[in-house]
């Protein structure tokens, strides 16, 4: 086996178990590899809004799952054998961060949810992304914004609802959350996102991040 597959075999262990740290602060991993740019609009006390540099992502289709953790795991490892080489020019790129896994809930606690991962392509890569079968570019524009709340340890499934609610619960009543819902009732769902920085061998001072991303109407002043 070779040492590229050993490390990823080790990062699916990982992110199947908890391991948390206090942690606050810009995520160091974007000092490393390259992240996508943002802007600060707001701090806020437990949460940051963003407007995002029209970043681009590849994308998996759609993977339906009962679990956070498998769905990113299936994800995950088809994304990293598409950074290997596996698309249609061969070509291996870069390792970037977040990875990111886009949530839209299901109607029942019994029923799949829909997750879609997705890489964060590289600069130089971007002009002209490999195409790979089951995976599609997705192009952020300059109106995209995010209300972002960071979390510590590797992620579970428990986190997810918890750290949503917390989101929820500090921009309640602002006119960020009137954008966010109308974003969200364009689109017919509720869909929040979870970015991941980190390297499965950081056991330290490991950022995630709790996303709603939204379109900024114009009308409301910045």
């Amino acid at each position: 086996m070779n040492s590229l597959m050993i490390k990823l075999l080790f990062f699916l262990v990982l992110i199947s178990n908890g391991y948390s740290t206090k942690l606050d602060s810009y995520p160091p991993t974007c000092k490393k590899i390259e992240c996508p740019n943002y802007d600060v609009i707001e701090s806020g006390k437990d949460y940051e809004i963003r407007r995002y540099n029209s970043p681009m992502w590849m994308s998996t289709e759609p993977i339906d799952d009962t679990s956070f953790v498998s769905a990113t795991r299936i994800g995950f490892t088809r994304l990293f054998m598409y950074i290997q080489g596996k698309n249609d020019q061969h070509e291996k790129m870069d390792m970037t961060a977040p990875v990111m896994t886009q949530v839209k809930p299901s109607d029942g606690p019994l029923c799949s949810t829909s997750f879609v991962v997705s890489f964060n392509v590289p600069k130089k890569n971007q002009p002209n992304p490999p195409s790979a079968e089951g995976l599609h570019p997705q192009k952020w524009n300059q109106s995209s914004y995010a209300a972002v709340r960071q979390f510590s340890g590797f992620v579970t499934d428990g986190d997810i609802p918890k750290q949503a609610a917390a989101l929820t619960a500090s921009i309640a009543d602002t006119k960020w959350a009137a954008a966010i819902e109308k974003s969200r009732s364009k689109d017919n769902s509720t869909i929040y996102t979870v970015a991941q920085y980190n390297s499965p061998f950081e056991f330290r001072a490991r950022v995630n991040e709790m996303w709603f991303t939204f379109v900024m109407d114009t009308a409301i002043d910045i």
